[in-house]
Parts: structure tokens; sequence; C-alpha cells
């Protein structure tokens, strides 16, 4: 499910910054994506190298559980379409979403423990890869001005002019 929710959310983002004729309006979608890409590039060598073993349940006899892949990509797709959705910080729409991502999250963590496919240790550790995938899409989305009246204009004719020029 997080996948086609991060899916909508790059197509509306897409379209609402160039609609709005924001300059570079492509970078924080590209961003996010190239977060999600980067899910799966950084958990399986993870997951071979260590090779550990899962918990007790249906899949004890499998190995490459930590990380968790399945908390990453959760995390990460519905924390981009967060972000995405809601860009501006500060504001209550925003926090009130991210909340509602961060309780999904710790609901996903806790059923992939709580149904024998993890470790709590493979969540933590996909959180926290998580948490820096996201704080570089929200450090690239920072470099994308709001709109181009932003960006450096030349020299107004209105600012004042030195004497005796």
């Amino acid at each position: 499910m997080a996948l086609p929710v991060l899916g909508a959310a790059l197509i509306l983002a897409l379209w609402r910054a160039r609609r709005t004729g924001t300059a570079r309006w492509w970078l924080p979608a590209l961003a996010a994506g190239v977060a999600m890409a980067a899910v799966p590039a950084l958990v399986v060598p993870f997951k071979a190298l260590l090779g550990r073993p899962g918990p007790p349940g249906p899949l004890a006899d499998e190995t490459g559980f930590f990380p968790s892949g399945h908390a990453a990509t959760a995390a990460v797709a519905y924390g981009a379409a967060a972000l995405l959705l809601c860009p501006r910080p500060g504001r209550w729409p925003r926090r009130t979403l991210l909340t509602a991502v961060a309780l999904l999250n710790v609901g996903v963590g806790v059923g992939l423990v709580r149904r024998s496919y993890h470790w709590p240790l493979d969540v933590v550790a996909s959180w926290l890869l998580t948490g820096c995938l996201l704080w570089a899409v929200v450090r690239l989305s920072r470099s994308a001005p709001v709109d181009e009246s932003s960006e450096a204009a030349p020299a107004s004719s209105n600012a004042p002019t030195p004497a005796g020029s």
C-alpha cells in the first residue's frame, strides 16, 4: 500500500508545482523518488552481509532479517508522501500529517514484530536508515525555491541611487 500512496503523492506534487510555475518544480519529487529507490539498494546488501536469522515463528529457518525492508519501505514511502503533500514546515497540517505517518509506521513495526517477521532491532534499524533518507529529501526539497520570485533578482530600479550619479 505504501508505494501507491507515494506514487499518488509524487504525481500530485509534480502537478501542483508545475501548475504554480515553481522553479525546479521537479526537485522535491525527484528527491523522494531517489530516496525510495535507495531503500532496496541499501537494505539488500545489509541483509546479505549480516545474514541474521529470523525470530522464532514461521520464518525462523530463514536468514537476512536485518534491517527490515518492509519497515524501511513503509517509512520512506509514507514519510516522503507527507513531505511532498505538505512542504512548508511549521504549519499544523504538516505536523498533523507527520504525526499520523509516525503512528502508522509504529503500527507497521509493531505488526512485523508481533507476527514474528522481524526482531524489534530490525525495525529500529530501518527507521534509523529512513531518517537519513528523509533528511536528504528535506534538504534537497529546501534547495528548490518556493516560487520564481524567490530567486535572486537583478537590482530594482526603485533602489536609491548614490548621490552624484
